[in-house]
């Protein structure tokens, strides 16, 4: 990974951060703009692990997390939004039928799926992310929005779930007009961590690039900072990403 940044600063690196890696950067003089660019060579491998590939491999639900792991998968099923409670359980004894009690999986997309039919996708260019009351009673919402919401129900299931970040590799990406993009992530007793996206109501797959995790949304904001100056200083900001495919490099061996 190439990471550049303008004007003159100094680059600290902290690595590996809750999985995600971080970095610290010092200006060293003032400057009217900052651009940062952020290369990364991305090797995926397929199979990917769908469900067809541990099929019949089954996890009841609710999932029964192992003694030795409950401190942490605790962490992962406590609500980011527990204001919001009533509104999300509510919503799910309504709408929600389609738990499968030999499934977790399963259950888990069915939830997934849910989402995307409840809640309209709208591209927000707001800071943070709605709480899921709003989110529902808007019935509409961005990647971020959809993601924290799926990822409170599924806590309020009981199940441990995580907020993920990065981007879909898509022909928008490849024309380089995307955007980051958002979805959850379902941790589950032998099959690990489970990618779901809300925004298209499916399991994650090889389009999906991940580049941070947390607990809580605002754990992977992709830049975060102060700078000196007024208020007004502030023009604008822009993001964009942008992906091609690499041609296959044949193995050397050992």
């Amino acid at each position: 990974m190439e990471l550049r940044l303008t004007p003159t600063h100094r680059l600290r690196w902290i690595r590996d951060v809750f999985g995600n890696s971080i970095a610290l950067v010092d200006w060293l003089e003032p400057a009217s703009s900052l651009t940062i660019v952020n290369d990364i060579v991305v090797e995926r491998l397929t199979p990917f692990p769908g469900r067809e590939m541990h099929d019949p491999w089954r996890v009841p639900f609710p999932p029964q997390y192992d003694s030795l792991e409950i401190p942490v998968t605790d962490v992962y099923r406590v609500p980011s939004f527990p204001e919001d409670a009533l509104a999300v359980r509510a919503w799910l004894e309504q709408a929600f039928t389609g738990v499968a009690a030999d499934d977790a999986e399963g259950t888990m997309l069915t939830l997934c799926e849910l989402v995307r039919k409840t809640v309209v996708y709208r591209r927000r260019l707001e800071k943070g992310v709605q709480s899921p009351a709003l989110t529902l009673r808007q019935g509409s919402g961005s990647c971020r929005d959809l993601a924290t919401l799926m990822m409170d129900a599924a806590r309020h299931l009981g199940v441990s779930a995580r907020f993920a970040s990065g981007y879909f590799h898509c022909s928008a990406s490849m024309s380089g007009h995307a955007s980051t993009h958002a979805w959850t992530e379902i941790y589950l007793p032998t099959l690990g961590w489970r990618g779901f996206d809300p925004t298209i109501g499916a399991a994650v797959s090889l389009t999906h690039v991940v580049t941070g995790v947390s607990s809580h949304p605002r754990g992977v904001m992709p830049v975060a900072g102060v700078f000196s100056g007024n208020r007004a200083d502030f023009v604008s900001m822009d993001v964009t990403v942008k992906t091609e495919e690499l041609p296959l490099l044949a193995s050397t061996g050992a």
